[in-house]
């Protein structure tokens, strides 16, 4: 059994600039591409998802844009699977259960953007089907949100959610932690 990096929707969108910028993305990404850095030099796979909003409501992530696109600092290269998703959670719709079984995966490492939308999701449906998780807490962000009138800075939506998946879903850890461990 291994240890499989999923990388979640880095995608250019969630950065200034982009449609949808989150809070803290720039320091996230750096985090993710350390931790896809040490998994590429030791030869564990990686898998790459990327969310598409193919409706004509979508305000990000829309087909043929630069903000669709996965961030430059965590591209795939050759050999790294790529699944394309359109729900939060990356398990519904596409293959990804049957390629990490086809891995042999025993535990998912999870980096990757919303921490409150799809890190959420993908994370506590990895851990529903039998995977051992490791959320890298720093190399994941969220953004602003608002609800009953009260205004919730993304670093205090980060950190409920963090503290949530971490209460029984996933093992929560930093980049260096993984990294030197």
């Amino acid at each position: 059994m291994s240890r499989v990096l999923l990388v979640i929707d880095i995608q250019n969108d969630y950065f200034p600039g982009g449609a949808h910028p989150l809070v803290d993305s720039e320091n996230a990404v750096r985090a993710a591409a350390a931790v896809l850095g040490s998994f590429r030099s030791s030869g564990e796979p990686v898998v790459h998802v990327r969310h598409v909003w193919d409706e004509p409501a979508a305000t990000f992530m829309r087909p043929g844009t630069r903000g669709v696109e996965i961030h430059p600092a965590v591209r795939p290269i050759e050999g790294e699977a790529v699944v394309t998703k359109d729900s939060p959670n990356a398990f519904v719709g596409t293959d990804l259960a049957e390629l990490l079984k086809g891995l042999n995966a025993s535990e998912v490492v999870v980096a990757g953007m919303m921490t409150s939308m799809c890190v959420d999701s993908s994370v506590r449906a990895a851990a529903e089907q039998g995977f051992d998780v490791s959320l890298v807490h720093d190399a994941c962000a969220a953004p602003d949100l608002e609800f009953g009138g009260v205004k919730v800075p993304g670093k205090m939506v980060h950190a409920a959610f963090v503290a949530a998946l971490g209460d029984g879903f996933a093992k929560v850890i930093s980049a260096r932690d993984l990294i030197d461990a």
